[in-house]
């Protein structure tokens, strides 16, 4: 995983506020090749160990609603480049057509399959497939979709100097999305969700990329395994340090 040139960055991200982001990334450029190789190494064993399992997965996806097996949405990748995400479809065929971008909780899209998907975080699963092809990686920010991403602050944009993560800090800790979200139409979701949450969300982002190391990075793994297995996380195992 290597950085690109200063210079060679689109010139949106060719601010100060990125400027001090990318310097503590290109000081730890070996541990950002580790980080490659890491992923690589571990997606492919992923998919050798389960395939049985996401093979099954699939085929129940395609028995319980009409549909793809996989929801393709564009996202925003590195540099602010564009891609399409592979995750198990776990709503109706054109949920994005039918409401907000943000799903809610008890979210009227979802199928029944898609209920027990998204409690386990299967929907993910084959986003190893994006990490193999360098989209994605294990640990970093979220993916965004385009529309959102046209919000960033200046600061905000230096998430998108590494690529988007299938887990992150943030993805443990912060848990009050769907209850604030609850109840609101799909035009109030929008705005709440980049006026409230988004803001909030990257104090964890833009904190994790100034601790980043390859070590930090596994023990993020480590974690989400066992949040996925039902273990809680309290706010005090993270303080984002305020500006």
């Amino acid at each position: 995983m290597i950085l690109r040139k200063w210079e060679d960055l689109p010139e949106n991200m060719r601010t100060p506020e990125v400027k001090e982001y990318y310097d503590i990334l290109y000081k730890r450029r070996g541990q950002l090749f580790l980080k490659r190789v890491w992923d690589i190494f571990v997606a492919t064993v992923i998919i050798l160990v389960i395939w049985w399992f996401m093979a099954g997965l699939a085929l129940a996806i395609v028995l319980d609603s009409k549909g793809p097996v996989f929801y393709r949405q564009v996202r925003v990748t590195r540099y602010g480049e564009p891609f399409r995400i592979f995750k198990f479809r776990s709503m109706v065929a054109d949920a994005d057509k039918k409401g907000s971008s943000v799903t809610q909780d008890h979210d009227s899209r979802i199928t029944r399959v898609g209920k027990f998907v998204r409690k386990i975080r299967a929907d993910e699963f084959c986003q190893v497939i994006d990490i193999l092809r360098g989209k994605m990686t294990f640990v970093g920010t979220r993916p965004e979709v385009p529309k959102y991403v046209e919000h960033y602050t200046p600061e905000m944009m230096a998430t998108l100097l590494l690529p988007p993560g299938a887990t992150s800090e943030c993805s443990i800790y912060y848990k009050d999305e769907e209850k604030i979200l609850n109840g609101l139409s799909p035009e109030e979701v929008d705005k709440v969700y980049v006026e409230k949450i988004l803001p909030e969300k990257m104090k964890y982002n833009l904190a994790s990329l100034k601790k980043f190391t390859f070590g930090y990075e596994c023990n993020i793994m480590w974690k989400s395994v066992w949040a996925v297995l039902g273990k809680e996380y309290s706010e005090k195992d993270f303080e984002v340090k305020q500006k």
